[in-house]
């Protein structure tokens, strides 16, 4: 696929999620781009607004005629339409990788509610902790390969405002016209990837962690690939 991957990593963490992957791809012989949305969290709301400009900017950087396959983890997956509605490059597929999942039509909310009932409490003066400061060490330890990995990664995690979760993200029609793929790692995505199948999307199950692509970015970039023969292949 002459095509570029454009690694969209969550606004809760940092490009460095992404970057292994990124080398990944490129060894394969598949140009990636990994842009960076740690300004988000600094941004003036909505929140949506900064990622999409943020992507397409990136994007906008590319050769002209270069298409891109838009490659979103965890929940950058909310922000895909607004993506693909800015951008005047051809998108020519879109990958979910352990992602939150646009709603089927209408606005999506970035945090359900009883994610906001957790995270409130946890807010001083408006702003959260770093996302792996959320939760118990013993689930955030098993997630990196490494205690230089956990540090590197932990250490570029901004500390985004409440209301980026309280945001709803604007869900604009057509913008699953083209091929999309559904990459699940962690069982907690499990009914999320059953939702992509019900979409008729491909759909794939790589065993790991919920930060996969930082313990094995050699077979997520493999799968990923993958995923994009498999559309290939159905178009021929």
């Amino acid at each position: 696929m002459d095509a570029t991957f454009v690694l969209v990593h969550s606004p809760s963490v940092g490009p460095l999620t992404w970057a292994s992957t990124a080398q990944m791809l490129e060894a394969s012989g598949a140009p990636a781009i990994v842009p960076s949305l740690t300004g988000v969290a600094d941004a003036c709301p909505p929140y949506w607004r900064a990622v999409a400009g943020t992507v397409t900017a990136a994007m906008d950087r590319l050769p002209q005629t270069r298409p891109v396959v838009i490659v979103s983890h965890s929940n950058a997956g909310l922000f895909v339409p607004v993506v693909v509605a800015a951008t005047t490059r051809r998108v020519v597929g879109c990958v979910f990788v352990d992602a939150a999942l646009p709603s089927p039509a209408g606005p999506t909310p970035v945090a359900p509610p009883e994610l906001l009932d957790f995270l409130r409490p946890k807010a001083v003066g408006g702003r959260l902790p770093q996302w792996t400061e959320w939760w118990e060490e013993s689930e955030v330890a098993p997630m990196f390969p490494d205690v230089r990995t956990r540090d590197a990664v932990s250490a570029e995690q901004p500390r985004l405002p409440l209301g980026y979760y309280q945001e709803l993200v604007p869900n604009p029609a057509g913008w699953d016209d083209r091929p999309c793929g559904y990459l699940r790692f962690s069982p907690p995505y499990e009914p999320v990837a059953d939702d992509a199948r019900q979409r008729g999307w491909t759909v794939d199950h790589l065993s790991g962690r919920h930060l996969h692509q930082v313990v094995d970015p050699r077979a997520v970039a493999d799968r990923i690939l993958a995923i994009t023969h498999r559309w290939r292949s159905s178009a021929s």
